[in-house]
C-alpha cells in the first residue's frame, strides 16, 4: 500500500492513521495468540517428547559394551572387568563384577564365561554368566556368603532412565531452589529461568514486531519492495542481537532472568513507539 501510494490516498480522504492500522493490529494480535498457545503448551511438550523419543531410539539400539583390560562402569556403583581380550565366540572367557549399588549388601561376582544379553521390552541390558560364584560381603566378616552357579543372568537397568527423567522440564519453583543452592551463580539454571519468562515475552515480541511493520513499511516506500524486505531482515537480526545481549547479561549476573527476557521487548517497543509517532505526523 505504501509503495503504490495507497496510504497517502487513504489519509487524503480523511482516514486516520490509527484506523489504517486496525488490520495490522488484528493480524498481529492473532499471531500473538497463536504464539502464546504454542509457547505455553506446544513447545514444552514437543521439546520433552522429542528428547524422550531420541533417547528411546538410542536405547533400543544399544547393547552393553565391555572393553577388555579396563574397569568398565556402565552405571554408577557397578564395575565390570574383563581380563582377557574379547574373542569372536559368543561365550567370552573371564569376568569380574563389583556391584556397589546397595552399600549395605555389596556383591562380588566372578564367572569363567559370559555372554551379552539384551531385553528391549524391559529396557534392560545384561550379562549371562556361566560357572561362577556370587560373594556377598557384609559388614560382619563372620556373615560372609558365597553362592555358586552354573548359569546366572545379571541384568542392568538402562542408563537412559535417569536421562529421560532429566529430559522433563523442571518447574519454576524447582529452578529457583536449584539457583538458591548454587548461590545464584549457576549459568545453566539462570538460562532455564530466563526461558520461563520468554514463554510470555516471545509472543509479546511478535505483536510488537507486527506493529513495527507499519512505520517501516511507510518509511521504506522510497526504496521499493526489495528495500522494505532488507529493512525487515535487519530488524530481525537486531532483535536477535538484543536477545543475545539479554542472555549474556543474565548469565554474567548483571541482571535477573526476568529483565534479560524482557529487555529485547522493551527496546523494541520504544523503537516502535517512536517510529509510529513519526509516521503519524507525516
Amino acid at each position: 500500500m505504501s509503495f503504490d501510494n495507497e496510504v497517502i490516498a487513504l489519509r487524503a480522504v480523511g482516514v486516520s492513521f490509527w484506523r489504517i492500522n486496525i488490520p495490522v493490529v488484528v493480524f498481529a494480535g492473532s499471531v500473538f495468540a497463536l504464539t502464546m498457545v504454542l509457547s505455553e503448551w506446544g513447545q514444552p511438550w514437543a521439546s520433552v517428547s522429542l528428547k524422550t523419543l531420541a533417547l528411546s531410539v538410542i536405547e533400543d539400539e544399544m547393547t552393553l559394551g565391555v572393553d577388555s583390560g579396563v574397569f568398565n562402569e556402565p552405571i554408577p556403583g557397578l564395575m565390570v572387568y574383563v581380563p582377557n581380550p574379547e574373542q569372536n565366540s559368543d561365550h567370552k572367557k573371564g569376568v569380574f563384577i563389583s556391584d556397589q549399588r546397595d552399600p549395605a549388601q555389596p556383591l562380588i561376582i566372578v564367572a569363567q564365561h559370559f555372554q551379552m544379553l539384551k531385553q528391549n521390552e524391559r529396557r534392560q541390558m545384561g550379562i549371562r554368566l556361566f560357572n561362577g560364584a556370587i560373594h556377598q560381603i557384609p559388614k560382619d566378616a563372620s556373615a560372609f556368603h558365597r553362592i555358586t552357579f552354573r548359569t546366572y543372568d545379571f541384568w542392568i537397568p538402562s542408563p537412559f532412565r535417569s536421562a529421560k527423567a532429566k529430559a522433563k522440564r523442571k518447574s519454576y519453583e524447582e529452578l529457583l531452589e536449584m539457583l538458591e543452592a548454587s548461590g545464584g551463580k549457576d549459568s545453566g539454571t539462570l538460562r532455564r529461568l530466563m526461558e520461563y519468562h520468554k514463554d510470555i515475552a516471545f509472543p509479546v515480541s511478535t505483536f510488537v514486531l507486527g506493529l513495527l511493520g507499519v512505520p517501516i513499511g511507510i518509511v521504506s516506500k522510497r526504496s521499493g519492495r526489495a528495500g522494505g524486505f532488507a529493512i525487515g531482515v535487519l530488524v530481525i537480526i537486531g532483535f536477535y542481537m538484543f536477545n543475545v545481549l539479554g542472555e549474556f547479561l543474565v548469565t554474567t549476573g548483571f541482571v535477573v532472568p526476568v529483565v534479560g527476557a524482557w529487555l529485547p521487548n522493551v527496546l523494541l517497543a520504544l523503537i516502535t513507539a517512536g517510529m509510529l509517532n513519526q509516521a503519524r505526523q507525516q
